[in-house]
């Protein structure tokens, strides 16, 4: 007998094994916790909550998609889209290869001048307009833009895979979460099906991002534009909303320009709010810890930050579209340097690999490249 376990053991999740899950397969006859990793491979399923589980197999309706060998449910009950809008909803294509992005902490000090050390082309240039890029371990690269195409490169430049939205809709932002899985504000994406995740009423997304655990953070505004908060996501759960100060004052701007978002080693939430014109640094328990606008030293012009990325060591990233220098800065808010001089241009998405390299899409060039910054 497995020692982990006795006759009055708990009720357990079939493929974590943590104990009282939250959901139930129907079509597996399984037991399953809110995690992404565990209830990935179900959502196409019948998913149902623990509670209201039943012990007979109800098999979905099937549809296939036009162009696509495998097949999909065509219904989830779970999740569903908005009817007023197509581009409102969270989700998650799950590549075939997957692992957690880490970022390494070998190297300690920033470098003096830091170089470009590759550069990669993509079909994204002037027409198209390069916006966001995620890592995909140290070799592959998602990349989306102003059209309804997200695209995988590796670092030679060569496109892997591409796929279009099932809306036809231009996802806001992607982001590669720990599990290897590609979110994006769109739909769910499985080896090219794509699944809707979380419906949202009255709440438009914008940006996303994964975390250390399996939590999604997302960005939103309100259909009105008058309101706007930050949203964590465990599983299908939301857990967490983040909106105003300990004064009732809001945190982020209203309006639907960009906010980047990614959380840091020290579990911070960093909102680069570009009509906001200042990154919002926020605890894990959405307390306000600063507002970053700019080094002091600075010449007085508007902050405008656009793409935000953290590294192992805690340093924040971020760039700006009309003055290309990235900004470095500490976990507390602290100017440490720019990364300039490099002949960046339109600067936009940013990611760190697990190396500790930085990758910077260009939006009129449809460049990505590559920065060692660190010694």
């Amino acid at each position: 007998m497995d020692s982990r376990f006795c006759a009055q053991d708990v009720i357990r999740c079939d493929n974590c094994e943590k104990p009282v899950p939250t959901l139930h397969c129907e079509l597996c006859q399984i037991n399953l916790c809110k995690d992404l990793d565990c209830v990935g491979e179900h959502l196409e399923h019948r998913l149902v909550s623990f509670e209201k589980r039943r012990f007979t197999i109800e098999y979905p309706s099937f549809t296939t998609i036009a162009g696509n060998d495998q097949e999909e449910p065509l219904e989830t009950r779970l999740v569903s889209a908005r009817a007023k809008q197509g581009n409102d909803r969270i989700a998650i294509p799950k590549e075939e290869q997957s692992g957690p992005r880490k970022t390494s902490g070998a190297v300690s000090s920033l470098h003096d001048k830091p170089q470009i050390i590759l550069e990669i082309i993509t079909d994204c240039g002037e027409r198209k307009r390069l916006l966001s890029v995620s890592c995909l371990g140290n070799s592959e690269f998602w990349t989306s833009a102003k059209d309804n195409i997200l695209r995988l490169y590796n670092l030679q430049g060569e496109l892997l895979k591409s796929v279009r939205t099932k809306s036809g809709n231009r996802p806001s932002n992607i982001a590669v979460i720990k599990s290897g899985n590609l979110v994006y504000t769109d739909h769910i994406l499985k080896n090219t099906n794509i699944y809707l995740l979380v419906r949202l009423r009255g709440w438009l997304p914008l940006y996303v991002c994964g975390t250390s655990s399996t939590d999604l953070l997302v960005i939103m505004i309100s259909d009105d534009e008058k309101q706007s908060k930050v949203v964590r996501y465990s599983g299908f759960t939301e857990t967490q909303s983040i909106q105003t100060d300990d004064f009732g004052h809001p945190l982020y701007s209203t309006t639907n320009d960009p906010k980047d978002l990614s959380e840091n080693r020290n579990l911070d939430i960093c909102v680069a709010d570009y009509s906001g014109r200042a990154v919002v640094v926020v605890s894990a328990a959405g307390k306000l810890r600063y507002r970053y606008i700019g080094p002091p030293s600075a010449t007085r012009r508007q902050f405008q930050p656009l793409g935000i990325a953290t590294d192992s060591r805690g340093r924040i990233l971020v760039s700006e579209y009309r003055y290309n220098p990235i900004h470095i800065v500490d976990q507390n808010g602290q100017f440490l340097c720019y990364i300039d001089n490099l002949g960046l241009e339109h600067t936009w998405g940013l990611c760190v690999d697990s190396k500790g390299i930085l990758f910077v899409a260009e939006l009129k060039t449809g460049k990505v490249k590559k920065i060692q910054y660190y010694k």
